[in-house]
């Protein structure tokens, strides 16, 4: 189970790294597929700039976790996903805007696997 646990969030966060590599390498991509127009000038580079910083970091933070087994790492990550789920939740509340819902439940349930993860996988010393 602990081993399924670590290679599942493991994944989670390489693809968090990745994700946020290809928001500097071809932003134009990673619009497209986040359903975004690529925004131009200060803008274009905020776009770049956080998102990429916001998967890039939440990557690395995830794998810090899997490869120290220190529970900061996990509730950091958690807290970082978890945020952005909430964020998403209050756009449309607060808003109108459209709630996209495969990413809140991606979301939700990473933030979940990196609890579980803070408990299970974590030294226990």
């Amino acid at each position: 189970m602990e081993k399924a646990l670590r290679i599942v969030v493991g994944l989670a966060g390489l693809m968090f790294l990745i994700l946020g590599l290809r928001w500097v390498i071809d932003p134009a991509a990673m619009a497209t597929k986040w359903e975004m127009p690529l925004l131009e000038g200060v803008a274009l580079n905020s776009q770049i700039g956080d998102l990429g910083a916001f998967f890039f970091v939440g990557g690395l933070v995830i794998l810090l976790g899997v490869v120290t087994r220190q529970r900061q790492w996990f509730l950091s990550a958690a807290l970082l996903i978890g945020t952005a789920g909430v964020f998403r939740i209050l756009a449309l509340l607060v808003h109108d805007a459209t709630l996209p819902v495969d990413k809140l439940a991606g979301e939700v349930i990473l933030c979940c696997l990196l609890l579980i993860a803070s408990k299970l996988l974590t030294n226990k010393s």
